[in-house]
C-alpha cells in the first residue's frame, strides 16, 4: 500500500435531507479538524423515500428536474476553493436525474471560470420498466445502488460526483473504495465503511441533534445557542473509524450521540447494503478524546442477493383539520361533534384522533384546551374538499361551546404511498458516466448470499430476572432513544446511557431481558392492534442497546400515514417517557 492510501481519508457529510443547512458544505470547505487537517471528501445525503416523491411530482410539473436544486447553491457558494484546496465531492442529489443535474454542475463550474471534472452515476431509475418489473402506476421505482460507480467515478479523477439512489453509506464506501483500493471482496472494510458512512448520513444528528441526553451534553459544557457542527469520519485502511467534527464548531461526538445514530432506522442486526452485509452487532465503540470517537471490529460477509427498490405511487388525495375543546367535557363535546359530521363525510378514508384530557384548573386557555383532529382520504378530490371541510364549517354555530378550529379550511393535497420492492441484480444495469464522456457498466459482485433476519433476534422467552425490589421510573431514567421510519415500519434503538455508572452491565442485562415483544406492545398500545408478529426486538449487546421494529405503525409511509406522528420520530421519546419496574441496585 502506497503512503498516500496508507493515510487516513477524512470524510465530512453537508446533508442529511433535502432541506438542510444550506451554509453546511461551505463550513466544511473552511474549517479543518482540531490537529489542523482539512476535509479530503464531502459527501452529502439529500434523497429519502418521501424525497424520491417529492421529486417525482417535479418531474410531473417539468421532466428536466428531479434533482435537489439546493445542492447546486452549494456549490455555486464554494465549489472554487472546494477545488483548489482539493476536496472532492461526491452526493446523491441527482435523485431521478443525474445527468441533468452533472449537466447544470458543468454549466455551474464554467459560469465561475472553473474547469471542474464531473462525473455521475446512474441505473437505479427503473420507472421506463416499472410494468415489466411488477411496479404497475410506479410515479418513482428506484433501485438502491452501491459505492463502487462512485469509487470508479473517484479512480479517473473526477472532482464532483453526482449520483441517484444509491444507499445513504454508499457515499462513504466509493470514497474509501477508491482511496484504500478496496475490492467487492474486502467484505470487513466494506463493512466497517457503511457504519462510518450510516453514522455520519444524517448531518447533525451524530454531533449531538435529536438526542435525547441532550441536557448531559449541554451540563459538560456543550453551547445551546451555538450550531452544530457536522461530522466526520476519519476512515482508515481496514474499515475502522474515528467519529469526530472539526475544531471550534457547536455540538459533541461522544458515544451516546453516535450510538443514536447507529441505531437509527435499522432493522435487524445485518445491515443488507449492495455492497456487503454488515454485521452491527459486530461494532465496538470507544470514546477516544474530546469529540473523538472510535469504530472498529466490524464484520462483514457477502451482500444480498437482491437489491432493494423504493417505489411511490399517487395514493389519492387527503385533507385534514383541527378543532379546538377548550375546559370541561372534553370527551362529550368530541362526541357530539363526531355525530353531527361523520354521517355527511363521503370520503373512502375518515379518521378522527383519541381526545386527551386538558389540565384541571389550568391557569392558561392553552392549557385548558386539547385538539381533535380529522382526517380524509380519497382516490377523488372532491370528497377531501368541500365535501369535507364543508360539513365542519358549518357546525360552526351549531355544536359543541367553544367551537373553534387552528386553521381556515384548506384544498385537499395529493399524497403517495411508498412500497419497498427487490429485484434482481440482472434486472438493474449500474453505470458510472466519467468526466470525459465514456459510459462503463459496474460489475455486480461475484459472490452474494441470503440475509439471515433472524441473527441477533431476541430469544423468547428470555431468563426471567431475579426477585428483587423494583421501583416504577420512566424508563428514560437511563436508557436513550432514537427512532424514526423505514417505509410503513417504525424503528426504535434502545441503548443504556454511557454514563459511569458501576452498573452498567447489569442495566444493559435488564434492557435485554425488560424488551420483549410482548413489553413494547404494553409501552405501544398501537403496535398490539397490528398482530403477534407485527414487533421485533433485536440485540446489540456491544451498544448496549436493542433495536425494536414496529411493522405496519405507519401505515402506507410518511406520505400517506394518518398518524400525529408520521415518520415516527418521537416514538421514542414516548417510550422513555412511560413508566417501567426498574430494580433497586440499577439507580
Amino acid at each position: 500500500m502506497s503512503a498516500e492510501t496508507a493515510r487516513s481519508l477524512l470524510v465530512g457529510n453537508c446533508s442529511g435531507f433535502y432541506g438542510d443547512r444550506l451554509s453546511a458544505m461551505r463550513e466544511l470547505v473552511d474549517g479543518a479538524l482540531e490537529d489542523g487537517r482539512p476535509i479530503d471528501v464531502i459527501t452529502g445525503d439529500y434523497l429519502a423515500e418521501l424525497t424520491m416523491l417529492i421529486l417525482g411530482k417535479d418531474t410531473m410539473k417539468d421532466p428536466g428536474l428531479g434533482y435537489a436544486r439546493t445542492h447546486l447553491r452549494q456549490l455555486e457558494d464554494c465549489l472554487g476553493d472546494a477545488v483548489e484546496k482539493g476536496i472532492r465531492i461526491v452526493t446523491n442529489a441527482g435523485g431521478l436525474n443525474p445527468a441533468g443535474l452533472a449537466d447544470k454542475v458543468r454549466e455551474l463550474a464554467q459560469g465561475l471560470g472553473l474547469d471542474v471534472a464531473v462525473a455521475h452515476v446512474e441505473g437505479d431509475d427503473l420507472r421506463a420498466r416499472a410494468q415489466e418489473l411488477g411496479f404497475p402506476g410506479a410515479l418513482t421505482a428506484n433501485a438502491y445502488l452501491g459505492g463502487f460507480g462512485i469509487a470508479r467515478a473517484l479512480d479517473t479523477g473526477a472532482q464532483v460526483v453526482v449520483t441517484g439512489r444509491v444507499t445513504d453509506a454508499a457515499l462513504v464506501v466509493g470514497a474509501g473504495a477508491s482511496h484504500f483500493g478496496w475490492t467487492p471482496a474486502d467484505h470487513d472494510a466494506l463493512a466497517g465503511a457503511v457504519v462510518a458512512g450510516h453514522v455520519i448520513e444524517c448531518g447533525t444528528q451524530a454531533t449531538g441533534g435529536n438526542f435525547s441526553g441532550f441536557r448531559a451534553l449541554m451540563k459538560a459544557g456543550m453551547d445551546p445557542t451555538k450550531p452544530l457542527g457536522f461530522p466526520v469520519a476519519e476512515l482508515h485502511a481496514d474499515g475502522s473509524s474515528v467519529i469526530t467534527k472539526q475544531a471550534g464548531t457547536g455540538g459533541a461526538v461522544t458515544v451516546d450521540t453516535v450510538t443514536a445514530q447507529l441505531v437509527y432506522e435499522i432493522q435487524s442486526t445485518r445491515y443488507l447494503n449492495p455492497d456487503v452485509t454488515t454485521h452491527l452487532d459486530t461494532v465496538r465503540l470507544e470514546q477516544l478524546g474530546t469529540d473523538r470517537v472510535g469504530i472498529s471490529g466490524t464484520v462483514g460477509s457477502p451482500p444480498p442477493e437482491k437489491l432493494k427498490v423504493c417505489v411511490n405511487e399517487l395514493g389519492g388525495w387527503r385533507n385534514s383539520m383541527e378543532l379546538v375543546l377548550t375546559g370541561l367535557d372534553v370527551e362529550a363535546k368530541a362526541d357530539w361533534v363526531r355525530e353531527q359530521v361523520s354521517p355527511r363525510l363521503t370520503a373512502q378514508s375518515v379518521e378522527w384522533s383519541r381526545v386527551t384530557l386538558p389540565e384541571a384548573d389550568a391557569d392558561t386557555e392553552e392549557a385548558a384546551s386539547t385538539l381533535l383532529r380529522c382526517t380524509v382520504k380519497d382516490p377523488e378530490p372532491g370528497p377531501c374538499g368541500k365535501g369535507f371541510t364543508g360539513p365542519l364549517v358549518e357546525n360552526a354555530l351549531a355544536s359543541y361551546p367553544g367551537f373553534t378550529m387552528t386553521t381556515p379550511p384548506s384544498q385537499p393535497t395529493p399524497y403517495g404511498v411508498y412500497r419497498p420492492a427487490y429485484v434482481e441484480r440482472s434486472a438493474v444495469e449500474h453505470v458510472v458516466v466519467l468526466p470525459d464522456g465514456t459510459r462503463e457498466v459496474v460489475p455486480d459482485p461475484e459472490v452474494t448470499a441470503e440475509a439471515v433476519h433472524t441473527a441477533g433476534l431476541r430469544p423468547t422467552p428470555f431468563p426471567a430476572p431475579a426477585d428483587t425490589l423494583t421501583r416504577r421510573m420512566p424508563l428514560g431514567t437511563f436508557v436513550h432513544a432514537r427512532s424514526g421510519d423505514k417505509g410503513g415500519d417504525a424503528n426504535v434503538g434502545l441503548w443504556v446511557a454511557h454514563d459511569g455508572s458501576p452498573s452498567y452491565d447489569a442495566r444493559v442485562t435488564w434492557l435485554a431481558k425488560l424488551m420483549s415483544p410482548r413489553k413494547v406492545r404494553e409501552l405501544v398500545p398501537e403496535a398490539a392492534a397490528l398482530g403477534e408478529d407485527a414487533v421485533e426486538v433485536h440485540m446489540l449487546p456491544n451498544l448496549g442497546a436493542v433495536n425494536i421494529v414496529i411493522k405496519g405503525l405507519l401505515g402506507d409511509g410518511v406520505a400517506a400515514s394518518t398518524r400525529f406522528d408520521p415518520q415516527a420520530k418521537g416514538l421514542g421519546e414516548w417510550m422513555r417517557a412511560r413508566s417501567v419496574h426498574v430494580q433497586e441496585e440499577l439507580l
